[in-house]
């Protein structure tokens, strides 16, 4: 089941969801707005022939911040790694989506790929994997409106939360645009 804004709203106060920085106004009817950050990663496209999964290319990528007032300018058939200004964190038994903001895609921009859902148990700031499919560059300032995230409520508590030992989260606490690690299972 999809939480109301009222659900949202009652599981913001009650610390069973938590969404900081957040705006009331960023509370929608069905999900909750989330912004854009400053940190970003791109690829290193002139020093890597290939991206190869299954080994560890610590350099594949490199960070970029942008600096207050600036921009971060995606170019067409451009993709990046951004991040959410927001710090997320969810219980055991909340599941978070992650979708693009309809007025941006209209506008060409692609905010993820495979990565839209939160586990429950997520605890840290949401990577974006951002790409243009537009045929002009897409300005992204920090602090814009990028994505709206929905919680479902899930039929039980989950038994490994994000995060948890057992599970190897590699991604649990990210702060800023975080690149792939290494997939060797």
């Amino acid at each position: 089941m999809v939480l109301s804004d009222r659900d949202i709203k009652r599981k913001l106060a009650e610390g069973r969801i938590v969404i900081e920085p957040l705006l009331d106004r960023d509370v929608q009817p069905a999900s909750v707005d989330v912004r854009l950050g400053a940190n970003f990663r791109i690829f290193r496209n002139s020093t890597h022939a290939f991206i190869d999964p299954m080994a560890d290319q610590p350099d594949l990528t490199e960070e970029v911040v942008v600096e207050p007032g600036e921009a971060f300018i995606l170019h067409p058939g451009q993709f990046a790694l951004g991040t959410t200004r927001e710090r997320i964190v969810l219980p055991d038994d909340v599941l978070g989506k992650l979708e693009g903001k309809s007025t941006l895609g209209r506008l060409g921009l692609m905010i993820h790929s495979t990565a839209g859902y939160v586990d429950p148990g997520w605890d840290g700031e949401l990577t974006l994997e951002l790409s243009n499919v537009a045929t002009l560059p897409i300005m992204l300032r920090p602090g814009m409106r990028i994505g709206q995230l929905s919680f479902e409520r899930m039929s039980s508590p989950v038994e490994r939360p994000y995060g948890s030992a057992a599970l190897g989260s590699h991604y649990q606490g990210q702060m800023g645009a975080t690149a792939s690690r290494v997939l060797t299972d």
